[in-house]
This record gives structure tokens, sequence and C-alpha cells, in this order.
């Protein structure tokens, strides 16, 4: 899969970047999320690399053979009819593991956010994994994990460095990216 996803990821005229190693265990905050091709991108980058990650999707994706396909991709369903805590669940799967990557879009949809969802930062901080920040640039073409941020618990602060670290980066469809 890793030559292959390369190769398609090259075909399509992206690149990747990466600078830093990668933990056992993180949670992979990617941003700007504003198209469908994001995952498509995504998966391929993470692919390329010959790593593995896992994803938060809605319960209501996962029915036959779609079920199978997201599963057999990392997916894990989310049933948001529940009153059961994503954040402990998740932090519970970090426990159980040795080697674990959770990849979630802090804006959650692809419609413009004023204000990021704080999941992924909660997952981090109660499963003591660090936060690997991904980026999608669209207009350089590139995808990349250029930085590694550990949840001080200070969330105001915390949040204003992932934030910045998105500042310059280019989405697929702008207008639906907030930058403060």
């Amino acid at each position: 899969m890793q030559k292959f996803s390369q190769w398609v990821f090259r075909m399509m005229g992206w690149k990747t970047v990466v600078s830093v190693a990668e933990p056992p265990k993180s949670v992979i905050c990617v941003a700007p999320h504003t198209s469908n091709w994001d995952f498509v991108i995504g998966k391929l980058f993470y692919w390329s690399l010959n790593r593995k990650s896992s994803f938060l999707m809605k319960k209501s994706w996962f029915f036959f053979p779609m079920g199978s396909f997201f599963h057999n991709m990392g997916g894990i369903a989310v049933d948001r009819s529940k009153s059961t805590s994503v954040t402990d669940q998740m932090a519970e799967e970090f426990n159980n593991r040795e080697y674990f990557h959770l990849a979630i879009t802090p804006e959650g949809t692809r419609k413009l956010m004023t204000k990021w969802k704080m999941g992924f930062y909660h997952i981090a901080v109660k499963a003591n994994v660090p936060i690997q920040l991904a980026y999608i640039d669209y207009a350089k073409k590139e995808m990349g994990i250029t930085a590694i941020l550990y949840p001080t618990g200070d969330e105001n602060a915390d949040m204003a460095k992932i934030q910045a670290f998105y500042h310059d980066v280019s989405a697929c469809h702008p207008e639906k990216f907030y930058q403060n």
C-alpha cells in the first residue's frame, strides 16, 4: 500500500513534509478540513509514510458494505445518540494499546466553524499522549506533520499555539476555514 499511495500522491501533484518522529501514541490534529478530498489526501499521505491511523466517523456511515470498508481503514464508529463519553472511550483505547494514532479534524465538519471542537485536545490530555499537528495545504499541494505539542492542561494557551500553527495554511475552500 505504501508504494501505491506514494505513486498516487505524486501523480496528483502532492508532496509530503514530515520533520518530526512519530511517537508510539498520539492524537493527530488534522486541519484545515473544508472538503471531502481532505480524507482521501490524508489517508494517501499516511499510507505513503507506511503509518496507520484511526479516525472517528458517524455511526450512520457504518452500514453494509461501507462499515467493513471504513473499519478496515481504521474507522471507529461514534454513536452521537448515546450519552457515553467519546473522550473516555478513546482514552481507554490508548490505554489498551501499545501503538495507536487517532486522527481528528478539530472543526468536526467541512462547514465554516468559528470555534474548534475541543474533543481532540481533551482526548490527548486524558490519555496523556502528544498531539501531532498535521496540515493539508492546497496552495502548496503538500500535506505534512512538522510539529508535536505535548498538552500542558492549560487549554487556552495550548489552543493558541495549535491554531497559530495553522495560520498560514491554505484550505481547499479558504472561505470555510476560520483563522483567528
